[in-house]
C-alpha cells in the first residue's frame, strides 16, 4: 500500500516543479561596429538572425561577434541545447556608424542552421575545418547542399553522388566544405572563421549562389561571390579557382532560369588568367528544347547520381591539368 500512495505523490512533486525560464539575450555594439551577444542563462545556445526573421529553433546559433559596421537589425532568443525551450525575443536596431553605409545581406557574414535536424551547421564547420586542416587538402570543394551532397567526409546526409565522388576523388587529397542552404553570407561566415586555413589547396572548385537567387539581385549576389573570391586568395594564395556558373534549376526555361543566366553573365567577369576560371557547364543539363530531366535533377535542382557525373567528367580534364597530375 505504502509504494501506490508513494506513486501520487512523487508525480505531485514533479508537476510542482517551476518550468525552466531562459533569460533574454542582450547585445552590445563597440566603437568598430562588432555586436557582442550573452545571456544571463548559462549553458544556452543563442540563435540570431540579421535579416528581420524571428530566430527559431532552426536560427543560426552565435558562434562569434556579428560586425555590423553598417547598422542592421538584431534579433536574438536563448535556447536549450536541445532546442525544446525558449527565451522571450531580444531586438535591437543599430544605425550606420560614421563613415560606414549599409551593406547588402551578402556581404554581411552570418551562420545558419535551416536544414537541422538533416545535420547541424555548428558541428559540421568543426567537422570539416578539421578535415581540410588535418588532410593539407589540395583539392576543395566549396559550395551549399548540391557540394555536400555530391560526397566526401562527413556523410551527415544523403548524397546521391557518392558512388562518383568515390570514382574521380578518392584517390585524391580532398575536402568537402558544403553547407545545405548555404547562402553566399553563411559561406562567407565560415572561410572568415578557419574552415578553409588548414588546407594546402592546388585548386578550390566554387558552386554557390543558387540559394539567394530568390531573395539577392544578379548583382549582389555577383557581390558576394566577389567576397568568397577575395577570402579564398587570402587564404590560399597558391591555389586556383575554379568557379563554376550557378547551374540552372526548374524543368524549363522560367524566370529563375533567365535571373541566373543575367548572374553567370556577371560572375564570368571574374575570370583571371592563371588565377580564376570561370566554368559553365549549365548546358550539359538540359536536354535540347532547355528542359531539365529527373533521371539529371530529381527535384529539378539538386543533381541525381547522374547529373553528378555530368559534373565530374566536364571538370576532370581541368582537375587534371591544375593539379599537375600525369594524364
Amino acid at each position: 500500500m505504502r509504494h501506490l500512495l508513494a506513486l501520487p505523490l512523487f508525480v505531485f512533486a514533479l508537476s510542482a516543479q517551476e518550468p525552466l525560464k531562459l533569460m533574454a539575450p542582450e547585445a552590445k555594439r563597440d566603437a568598430a561596429g562588432t555586436v557582442t551577444l550573452t545571456s544571463a542563462t548559462p549553458g544556452v545556445v543563442i540563435r540570431y538572425s540579421i535579416d528581420g526573421s524571428d530566430p527559431g529553433p532552426k536560427g543560426g546559433p552565435y558562434l562569434a561577434p556579428v560586425i555590423l559596421p553598417g547598422g542592421g537589425t538584431v534579433k536574438a532568443r536563448a535556447y536549450s541545447e536541445d532546442r525544446k525551450v525558449k527565451s522571450e525575443l531580444f531586438e535591437e536596431k543599430f544605425d550606420a556608424m560614421s563613415g560606414a553605409k549599409l551593406l547588402p545581406a551578402t556581404l554581411v557574414p552570418c551562420t545558419q542552421d535551416r536544414d537541422w535536424p538533416i545535420y547541424d551547421w555548428a558541428k559540421r564547420h568543426a567537422v570539416v575545418a578539421k578535415i581540410a586542416a588535418d588532410r593539407k587538402a589540395s583539392l576543395v570543394f566549396i559550395g551549399d547542399s548540391i557540394t555536400q551532397m555530391f560526397g566526401g567526409e562527413p556523410h551527415d546526409r544523403s548524397q546521391p553522388g557518392k558512388d562518383v565522388w568515390e570514382k574521380f576523388y578518392a584517390k585524391r587529397n580532398v575536402a568537402n566544405l558544403g553547407f545545405g542552404y548555404d547562402y553566399l553570407e553563411n559561406t562567407l561566415w565560415r572561410l572568415r572563421h578557419g574552415e578553409l586555413d588548414g588546407a594546402k589547396a592546388k585548386v578550390v572548385v566554387m558552386h554557390i549562389g543558387t540559394n539567394n537567387a530568390g531573395k539577392n539581385t544578379p548583382e549582389e549576389i555577383a557581390l558576394g561571390v566577389g567576397a568568397l573570391l577575395d577570402e579564398i586568395r587570402q587564404r590560399q594564395p597558391q591555389a586556383h579557382i575554379v568557379l563554376m556558373g550557378i547551374f540552372p534549376r526548374g524543368p524549363k526555361l522560367d524566370a529563375m532560369r533567365t535571373k541566373l543566366d543575367t548572374t553567370n553573365k556577371l560572375l564570368a567577369q571574374f575570370a583571371s588568367a592563371g588565377r580564376v576560371t570561370f566554368f559553365d557547364i549549365g548546358a550539359k543539363f538540359l536536354q535540347p528544347d532547355g528542359t531539365i530531366t529527373r533521371e539529371v535533377m530529381g527535384d529539378f535542382l539538386h543533381p541525381t547520381a547522374r547529373g553528378y557525373e555530368i559534373w565530374a567528367e566536364a571538370i576532370e580534364p581541368l582537375l587534371v591539368k591544375l593539379l599537375g597530375e600525369a594524364e
